[in-house]
């Protein structure tokens, strides 16, 4: 092991955490499970991903299509206004969001071991960019090692992106290890690249049936950041 790389979104910090005190601000007073909610809202916003990338769909139409989509998922229809609302309130909490402490004891401990740290992940280059500089990454990543896909112009899943940070890095995959929280952009990813993959499971997400490509790791609530470091560390 002699490199980290590290997604943002529910990896790095909590995106629930904003995403709900968006929520009880303009929907408390529904019945609705806010966990399940926000898996449903990133499961819409993944599904047109790739139409905001190549702009067939703006990201402000994405906001409200996903948020939309959600509710009506259990069964509530919210106004386009309601879904505007809402995102102009979760834009505003993810401007106060914060390293999870658990990651942070696991970047101290890879800078402590030496390890080089870097960051892949996806979305507009100016919205990431200011969530790893309010997460104040620069403590453990030098600016040429954040690699966001909006700049890039190339986005995970796919091997390029994975190759792009080699060359830039000096990785050699079979030393690398990606920590990330989403299954297919991160896990599938980083194992097709051929790096090694550490699942961030934060939602308790299921892999699913007949997938070929698995996490080398898993966190959970049984098994830490730094307890996972340190396994794969004494193992070789």
């Amino acid at each position: 092991m002699t490199h980290i790389l590290l997604d943002v979104d529910d990896t790095l910090y909590d995106q629930l955490t904003p995403f709900n005190k968006a929520y009880q601000e303009l929907f408390g007073h529904l019945d609705v499970p806010v966990n399940q909610l926000f898996i449903q809202s990133r499961y819409y916003s993944e599904e047109v991903f790739d139409a905001v990338s190549n702009g067939e769909m703006d990201k402000h139409e994405m906001h409200i299509y996903r948020i939309s989509k959600a509710f009506a998922y259990f069964g509530i229809e919210i106004s386009r206004e309601e879904a505007e609302r809402f995102q102009g309130l979760y834009a505003k909490h993810q401007k106060g969001i914060e390293l999870a402490p658990e990651m942070e004891e696991l970047l101290n401990e890879a800078k402590a071991r030496g390890l080089k740290i870097g960051i892949i992940t996806n979305g507009p280059g100016e919205h990431q960019a200011n969530k790893v500089e309010q997460l104040q990454m620069r403590n453990w990543v030098d600016e040429n090692h954040i690699f966001i896909s909006g700049k890039l112009g190339i986005a995970k899943p796919s091997t390029e992106i994975f190759r792009i940070v080699e060359d830039k890095m000096g990785i050699k995959p079979e030393h690398a290890y990606y920590f990330g929280d989403s299954y297919g952009n991160d896990v599938v990813g980083a194992k097709k690249a051929g790096w090694n993959a550490v699942w961030v499971n934060r939602r308790k997400h299921t892999i699913p049936s007949g997938q070929e490509h698995l996490p080398d790791y898993r966190i959970d609530e049984e098994s830490s950041p730094v307890d996972v470091l340190r396994r794969i560390l004494g193992q070789e």
